[in-house]
């Protein structure tokens, strides 16, 4: 029964890892600038890591490699972040931009256009 426990515990906190790395990678992919990728990055990345790690812990059980893992989960919660402010603070200073809004299309303006004329 315990033995059962665990090994849904491992299997749902490896899912959740494997989740949020996910859409991490999605984020990174389809957002339009560096502040946002950073910050989905930082936040997402994080969380799928610690989910990871936190299987990881429930795996090895009480060893001295779940306590190195758990010590490594609290490592990646502190580093992560940081890393990301400092990647969005050093392109503050360099002057990036943040994109507010995105360009209309073509197909947008010919449409808008259209029905101004009409």
């Amino acid at each position: 029964m315990i033995e059962t426990l665990r090994f849904w515990t491992i299997v749902v906190l490896l899912g959740l890892g494997v989740f949020f790395t996910l859409v991490s990678t999605v984020g990174v992919l389809r957002l339009p600038d560096i502040y946002a990728r950073a910050h989905t990055a930082s936040q997402t990345d994080t969380l799928g890591a610690g989910f990871a790690l936190a299987a990881v812990a429930v795996a090895f059980g009480w060893q001295q490699a779940a306590v190195y893992t758990v010590l490594l989960l609290f490592f990646v919660f502190i580093t992560n972040p940081t890393a990301a402010h400092a990647i969005a603070r050093s392109a503050a200073e360099t002057g990036v931009e943040p994109i507010l809004t995105e360009e209309p299309d073509d197909a947008d303006t010919a449409v808008e256009s259209e029905g101004e004329t009409q």
